[in-house]
């Protein structure tokens, strides 16, 4: 194993909390007090430890992986000193003292993931996400990999309607991953225009796109407001506060709060 540093403070099992709250995901295991994922065909493990995390295999290629999902591209310290001066925010911050939001490394899973989770409850959405992975995906180890672009553009809408898609979904899928679409290139990209690429693709919404630059792009004004979740913790926790005005309250980290409201929603 090799370690790696984190920013104290940090909580392992909190950060990783998303992956399992809606049952085990197949592509980001937690087994036996470990994090689980497969990077280029090889099983990567991550434990906490004192001051971070000890990584095995860690190397340029395992790397980005793991420190996207650690979440070390969000700068906590000036998030915690701005939540202070909110009256909620104020209090659910250090109760969740050690977490930093998740990122999804890769971003056709990002977008497929999000097709998963249009319309029906989370947990049947990380169902049918498994059935996904076990079918076209590869087992390294614990965990398995994602099925790549390529097989699932060389699928079959009927497979994906098989374990769990409906048949609209199946399309959008396999659509998507035929399309011409370059994800890689849309990291390069401001907001607006990531969402109007996005968007243009058949099955992905405005949801499915502020998702994508909050969870894999990590862009810090990214505010899923239409997100039901979001809905309900706003109107839980900010009584009479207009989701999609929210926005603005939270400038200049309106994604990094979206996070932080959802966990508390989760987390007594």
């Amino acid at each position: 194993m090799a370690f790696l540093p984190v920013p104290e403070p940090f909580d392992l099992a909190l950060t990783t909390e998303r992956f399992r709250a809606f049952g085990p995901d197949r592509a980001n295991l937690w087994h036996e007090g470990g994090l689980h994922r497969v990077v280029g065909g090889r099983e990567v493990r991550i434990e906490a430890a004192p001051g971070g995390v000890d990584v095995d295999p860690l190397d340029t290629e395992t790397g980005p992986v793991v420190r996207a999902l650690l979440g070390l591209a969000f700068d906590l310290d000036a998030f915690s000193a701005w939540a202070a001066g909110d009256a909620v925010l104020a209090g659910l911050v250090p109760r969740l003292i050690g977490f930093r939001p998740p990122l999804t490394p890769d971003p056709f899973e990002m977008l497929v993931g999000s097709i998963a989770a249009q319309q029906v409850s989370l947990f049947s959405a990380r169902a049918i996400r498994n059935r996904l992975i076990e079918r076209f995906g590869e087992r390294a180890g614990e965990a398995w990999a994602f099925p790549s672009r390529a097989r699932l553009a060389a699928a079959r809408e009927e497979e994906l309607v098989a374990v769990g898609f409906s048949r609209r979904k199946a399309e959008y899928v396999v659509g998507l991953a035929r399309s011409e679409l370059d994800l890689a290139a849309l990291a390069g990209l401001p907001d607006a225009e990531v969402k109007e690429r996005l968007t243009a693709v058949r099955g992905l919404g405005e949801w499915t796109a502020d998702w994508f630059l909050a969870r894999h792009l990590a862009r810090p004004h990214a505010w899923p407001w239409g997100d039901l979740a979001l809905r309900k913790a706003v109107d839980a926790l900010y009584r009479g506060l207009d989701v999609r005005e929210a926005g603005a309250r939270f400038h200049p980290f309106e994604n990094l709060t979206a996070h932080y409201l959802l966990l508390a929603q989760r987390v007594p």
